[in-house]
């Protein structure tokens, strides 16, 4: 059964489409009903709009949720408060910022999805004709801009919910025109293998990309089936690829806190938006390791409420949405501790995040009173990029928080920060991360950025080399591209909470061995030890630690650190000579972002050929005992 979108790929398309179209065809072989074929990802297809995330009359149930629970009330309040901000604002335009359409996309996502949500809940017209009119105005765009294939992907995801859950008050011409932008602008171009690279990728934009093309194909089934069935099937097999990457063993996500805001949400939203609407994840959920990466993300936020940013990562993003999910998945609301904060206090900002109603769709049914604290002070996680977070409490804002990186410089964006680390105590952030610098800044630059060989232009960047974070250097040299360390050893008892790397793979011909560890010490102090032992090549050992406090050197052992009035000291303790020194954060090139407010404290070591060198620094109020203990001793 060759559809009107078949007649057209044959008639414009290029050789390798009618190829795909082949496949496509040949899903639905052995059956002339829709739906019907037993091996059809839409054999179990919800038949009536609306089908993604929330059936027709489940929004009743979030309604009824605020009898029970103010707090989601205040939330759906705060919805309708900016989608009647939305009525006097001009439809999204085809506004590009380097080369991404990326930002219009989400601004996309963000008002249809809350002015739907609004319209569903309400039933006011005014919701419905607005976001008719912002879709609309998309689809009357030339294109979604394919070669940045995540535009695509979000601008189709905010045009599928829209279409499938305003689908029985739009009018026909409405719809013809919305569901075909669908087709043509959104999932047409995912089948050129110009665009199409987030099929084969292990990171989040194979996870965002599969998310909006299987949006489209669920919401326009009944007029593509083959179409929808080929999307939703590609999707199932590829999706994979990143889940493995993105979560195995034990959930910590490779790319860092924002990237697991954005790959995992859409993850989420794929694998809830499919079984809503064909009863099936396809066991996705039970993939090695997903369930557990919510622990990732609530651990990885500090006792300040930022994140430990490693990577290309912001340090706050407010409410998430997936959080919600994973805890009603895993029965689980101790996940939501973090979240039941900004959810007290929901905050302008807040409508600012696209995915906010599935805040409600995922967690209306859960009482946020009844939320208690986690009762681990640590999670770790190995994977590509393994981590360890403790804290001295879950409870006090004022408790010591550490979050220690491993993992490997050649991951997707990572940083050469290898061994590097965050400190928070007495509510402030002591050793900090500079986190990630704006990539359109970079690019107009001419800056190649995305090359991550050993040599390339990337590690030149100011914030994205070793000498930029809290851990070692030698001889000035770059961290190894190749090289690779994981957590080796932990503890999570309170009195001594501890994690040690053996980082020496990422110094290679520079040092024989270099090993570190951290530790909460009877939750008062933190102790970052390092163990080093060069080769037959004498060298120079820089030990860094990059904060944002003022820095006063008190001895030649002693730096005092302030912060809003509040003082820390960060006491050295060298098995060989050392010199306690400061260093600029000023960058060292036109394209670097300014860092103001930071500096580089730290100490520079000789390191003879053939010797060893053990560095302890221990971070107290009140300059506590450094422990005479070896590594090899925290057990």
């Amino acid at each position: 059964m060759i559809s009107y979108f078949s007649f057209k790929l044959l008639k414009n398309n290029s050789f390798r489409t009618i190829c795909c179209l082949i496949g496509i065809l040949s899903i639905s072989l052995g059956t002339l009903t829709y739906g019907q074929a037993a091996d059809s990802p839409l054999k179990n297809l919800h038949q009536s709009h609306p089908r993604l995330l929330l059936l027709s009359g489940e929004e009743q149930d979030i309604l009824k949720s605020f009898n029970r629970n103010p707090d989601w009330k205040n939330l759906h309040l705060a919805i309708l408060a900016e989608c009647d901000q939305l009525n006097d604002v001009s439809p999204v335009e085809r506004i590009k910022i380097g080369r991404r359409l990326l930002d219009k996309s989400r601004e996309a996502l963000r008002r249809i999805f809350q002015l739907s949500y609004a319209y569903r809940t309400t039933g006011e017209v005014k919701y419905l004709q607005r976001a008719e009119k912002e879709m609309l105005a998309i689809a009357a765009f030339e294109d979604w801009n394919p070669t940045h294939f995540l535009d695509v992907a979000e601008m189709t995801m905010a045009m599928a919910i829209g279409y499938d859950w305003l689908f029985d008050q739009l009018s026909d011409d409405s719809k013809m025109k919305i569901r075909t932008a669908i087709i043509e602008k959104g999932i047409n171009p995912s089948f050129d293998d110009k665009y199409n690279g987030f099929l084969k990728a292990h990171h989040n934009w194979n996870q965002v990309c599969n998310a909006g093309m299987t949006f489209g194909a669920l919401a326009i089934a009944e007029n593509e089936p083959e179409l929808a069935a080929s999307v939703i099937s590609r999707a199932v097999k590829s999706i994979p690829l990143a889940m493995k990457t993105s979560y195995e063993p034990d959930g910590a996500y490779p790319e860092g806190f924002s990237y697991w805001g954005y790959g995992t949400s859409f993850n989420v939203l794929f694998n809830s938006a499919v079984e809503k609407a064909l009863g099936t994840d396809f066991g996705l959920s039970a993939a090695p390791g997903f369930l557990k990466t919510a622990g990732f993300m609530e651990n990885i936020v500090g006792t300040t409420g930022m994140a430990h940013n490693w990577g290309d990562s912001g340090l706050n993003e407010g409410l998430s949405p997936a959080m919600f999910w994973f805890a009603e998945k895993t029965n689980d609301a101790s996940l939501l501790w973090s979240q039941k904060e900004y959810l007290k206090k929901i905050e302008k900002n807040a409508v600012k995040n696209r995915l906010l109603p599935a805040a409600l769709i995922w967690g209306a049914k859960i009482n946020t009173k009844a939320i208690k604290a986690p009762k681990s002070l640590l999670w770790y996680g190995q994977g590509p990029n393994p981590v360890a977070f403790m804290r001295s409490s879950w409870t006090d804002k004022n408790a010591i928080f550490v979050g220690f990186k491993t993992g490997s410089p050649s991951v997707n964006h990572a940083h050469m920060d290898v061994g590097s680390f965050v400190i928070d105590a007495l509510g402030e952030r002591w050793a900090m991360d500079f986190g990630s610098q704006n990539y359109n800044s970079l690019e107009t630059a001419g800056v190649d950025l995305w090359n991550r060989s050993q040599k390339s232009q990337r590690w030149e960047v100011f914030r994205l080399n070793n000498m930029a974070h809290n851990t070692l250097t030698f001889g000035n040299q770059l961290q190894d591209v190749k090289g690779y360390a994981q957590i080796d050893a932990v503890s999570a008892k309170a009195e001594k909470l501890f994690a040690v790397s053996d980082l020496t793979e990422l110094y290679k011909g520079e040092i024989l061995s270099a090993k570190r560890g951290i530790s909460i010490l009877n939750k008062t102090a933190v102790l970052i030890q390092d163990e080093i032992k060069a080769n037959a090549n004498a060298t120079t050992l820089r030990w860094n630690w990059l904060t944002g406090a003022d820095v006063k050197i008190i001895d030649d052992k002693t730096v005092e650190l302030s912060k809003n009035g509040k003082k820390m000291r960060l006491k050295l303790e060298v098995s060989s000579d050392f010199k306690i020194k400061e260093w600029s954060t000023k960058p060292t090139h036109s394209y670097d972002a300014e860092n103001p407010g930071t500096q580089f404290v730290g100490i520079e070591v000789a390191l003879p050929a053939n010797e060893s060198v053990t560095i302890k620094a221990l971070l107290s109020e009140n300059s506590a005992q450094i422990p005479a203990t070896k590594l090899s001793d925290w057990k």
